[in-house]
C-alpha cells in the first residue's frame, strides 16, 4: 500500500504551495526550456506504469518560474492515475496559469507497459504527445525552434 500511496501522491500536492514564491518579475522574453525531465506515471485504465521524458518550454511575458518548479509540476501531475494525453495538457495549462506567458509547449515521450507487457506486446514502441499553447501554436517558427532544441543532445 505504501508504494501505491507514493505513486499517487500527486493528488495531495497543492500547486500554489509548490510554486510558493518562485515566480519572479524579469525583463526576459526569449524561450525558456527545461528538457529531459524523467517522469513515471500509472495508466488509469490498466494500473500499469508508463514512463519517459518530458520537455517543457515557455516564453515569459513578465514572470519567470523557478527552474526547479517545472519538474515538480511534472511530478505532481504524473503521480496521479493518468493518460498521457491529459498529463501533457495539464502540465501546459498549469504553466500557463502560473506564469501568464506568451506561449507554452510540452512534449512527452513515454513507454507504456500496458502496451509492452500485455495487449499488442510491443516492447520498443513509445508514445509522443504535445500541447502547444499561445505563440507555440500560432507561430510555426517558434514551434519549430522548440522542437529542434529538444532534439539536440547537450
Amino acid at each position: 500500500m505504501k508504494s501505491l500511496t507514493f505513486l499517487t501522491d500527486g493528488y495531495r500536492v497543492d500547486i500554489d504551495e509548490l510554486v510558493n514564491r518562485a515566480l519572479f518579475t524579469v525583463d526576459y522574453s526569449e524561450m525558456v526550456i527545461v528538457k529531459d525531465i524523467d517522469f513515471y506515471s500509472l495508466c488509469e485504465h490498466h494500473l500499469l506504469p508508463f514512463f519517459g521524458k518530458c520537455h517543457v518550454a515557455y516564453i515569459p511575458r513578465r514572470k519567470v518560474i523557478g527552474l526547479s518548479k517545472i519538474p515538480r509540476i511534472v511530478d505532481a501531475f504524473a503521480r496521479r492515475l493518468q493518460v498521457q494525453e491529459r498529463l501533457t495538457s495539464e502540465i501546459a495549462e498549469m504553466i500557463r496559469e502560473k506564469t501568464d506567458p506568451l506561449g507554452v509547449a510540452v512534449v512527452m515521450e513515454a513507454t507504456h507497459l500496458c502496451m509492452a507487457m500485455r495487449g499488442v506486446e510491443k516492447q520498443n514502441s513509445f508514445c509522443v504527445t504535445s500541447s502547444m499553447l499561445g505563440a507555440f501554436r500560432e507561430r510555426d517558427r517558434t514551434r519549430t525552434e522548440f522542437l529542434e532544441l529538444i532534439r539536440r543532445k547537450a
